[in-house]
């Protein structure tokens, strides 16, 4: 479940697993104690929770140590759409600042077929396609596009 949770991790995270998730996320902005408390509710329930670092540019590798620290499974190191649209963006300062973190992460914002391979040498653990996929002239040839890529 992408929640995001920002507040109250336990309880949302508790709610989600209650109703079927095996994952939720919760905000690498968030307060230590939300992580924990999401963190809790994923032992509890034999689930997993990922730390989404959307909006964490400025000290983006400390705070993924961070709230690697605080258990979660891995770190979602994640563009958003506006922070893509500004010039300059590249997934690259995304990679490499998963590289740098040493933590197990995936990534989110900017894969598509033309930078899988890089998503692959930098050692992600997940790779999350959207507009790659839902911008592509036929999504489901993009989708098997980018698995023969992957495998």
């Amino acid at each position: 479940a992408d929640l995001k949770t920002a507040d109250a991790g336990e309880l949302e995270a508790t709610l989600a697993f209650e109703a079927g998730a095996d994952l939720v996320t919760v905000m690498g902005a968030a307060d230590d104690d939300t992580v924990r408390g999401a963190v809790a509710a994923g032992r509890k329930y034999g689930k997993e929770v990922v730390a989404d670092m959307i909006s964490v540019t400025e000290g983006r590798v400390a705070r993924i140590r961070e709230v690697a620290k605080l258990g979660v499974s891995f770190v979602e190191i994640h563009a958003g759409l506006d922070e893509q649209a500004r010039p300059g963006y590249s997934i690259e300062a995304l990679l490499a600042d998963g590289r740098e973190a040493g933590v197990a992460f995936s990534i989110a914002g900017g894969v598509k077929a033309a930078t899988i391979g890089l998503v692959k040498e930098a050692g992600a653990a997940v790779a999350v396609v959207g507009g790659g996929i839902y911008n592509a002239p036929d999504p489901a040839a993009a989708a098997r596009e980018l698995r023969r890529l992957t495998a």
